[in-house]
């Protein structure tokens, strides 16, 4: 059989998805699969590289080479359509937005190709910070105060604006872009002059923007496994150096430490578990996801976020989870790949019934 691996894309995390990419070709079963790696540029354009028959050793098969005049180009430039093959899986190791926003879900779904990972409707819900919050709202799971604000808004009166997250939220706040992963764009603000600042920022990335109250708290995350059969982790918490994770932090820097698991209360691991999982099931879950929450000094739980495709890199929270729990990082990609095959196979079954 063989996996497409889809990475690189078009969004702010064009270099977290080459990393992942390799971690996850360090993985694969290679006397089950082979690999056709496919690379989307930052300008949209794809390119098919080698087919791999066996662990790349090195980084370097996954930055192609492809043109007239290039010698010894390793990729050439495909239509998106032409991935589309027999026994065959792809496996969108694509971060953010045109990655794991639902867009990629959909053309896979159009041309009638098995993925890795949630569909359509979880994929776009899931990236949309504002649209999780509504969901999870309407699920009564807990989630520190927001105040969504779209960029026109902002221009029309920034004062109101200004008012409006000043009068539901205390300093300091955060400031997201709705759509967008891996702390990219994400800035903190300790008054209105930082937060002007802030939405100036976020609003480089997308056009609607959250912002969220700050609060002192520790950062604990579970990841998820699994499509009806939904299974959780125990949790992890990120220990870090920084005041701050932000995007250097987590892949320039690495100035972080996974604690695994957390050091928490038995009854608050249980209720991160219960929390993780009501919500994955409330998105429509399928495949895998990774749950973020903020754990304060009272031990209250808020759920930050859920991430339809998390990280794969070797400083990656969600494959050393489920290693903790006896699933090593190989285990965890041929189950991935299954439960994207049963996923497939149940859709036709509905198709068919009709």
């Amino acid at each position: 059989m063989k996996i497409v691996m889809l990475y690189g894309g078009r969004s702010a995390e064009h270099e977290v998805s080459i990393l992942s990419a390799y971690s996850v070709l360090q993985a694969v079963y290679y006397h089950y699969y082979q690999v056709q790696l496919v690379f989307i540029t930052k300008t949209g354009e794809w390119v098919q590289g080698p087919l791999l028959t066996e662990a790349p050793q090195s980084e370097d098969v996954l930055h192609l080479t492809w043109g007239e005049g290039v010698e010894n180009a390793t990729g050439k430039i495909i239509q998106p359509s032409s991935i589309k093959e027999e026994e065959a899986i792809v496996f969108p190791v694509l971060h953010g937005p045109n990655g794991e926003d639902g867009t990629i879900q959909g053309f896979l779904e159009t041309i009638d190709m098995p993925y890795v990972g949630a569909g359509v409707l979880t994929s776009a819900c899931g990236m949309d910070k504002i649209m999780t919050k509504y969901i999870l709202q309407a699920g009564g799971i807990p989630q520190v105060p927001y105040v969504p604000v779209l960029k026109n808004h902002w221009k029309e009166n920034p004062k109101q604006i200004f008012e409006q997250c000043e009068g539901t939220l205390l300093y300091p706040m955060f400031v997201k872009p709705a759509n967008m992963g891996s702390s990219v764009g994400i800035s903190k603000a300790e008054n209105r002059e930082e937060l002007q600042n802030a939405l100036h920022e976020a609003y480089k990335y997308d056009t609607r923007a959250i912002v969220e109250q700050g609060i002192e708290a520790r950062e604990i995350e579970v990841a998820i496994l699994g499509n009806e059969d939904v299974r959780t982790t125990v949790p992890g918490e990120i220990v870090k150096d920084v005041a701050f994770y932000d995007y250097n932090s987590k892949y320039i820097d690495n100035k972080i430490v996974m604690q695994i698991p957390a050091e928490i209360p038995e009854d608050v691991q249980q209720k991160a578990q219960d929390y993780a999982k009501n919500a994955y099931i409330l998105l429509g879950g399928s495949g895998l996801s990774r749950c973020d929450f903020f754990l304060t000094n009272k031990n209250e739980l808020f759920l930050n976020e859920l991430n339809t495709m998390p990280g794969f890199t070797q400083f990656s929270m969600y494959p050393s989870l489920w290693d903790k729990m006896g699933l090593k990082y190989g285990d965890l990609i041929e189950e991935l790949i299954q439960l994207g095959m049963n996923r497939y196979n149940q859709r036709h079954e509905f198709l068919t019934d009709v």
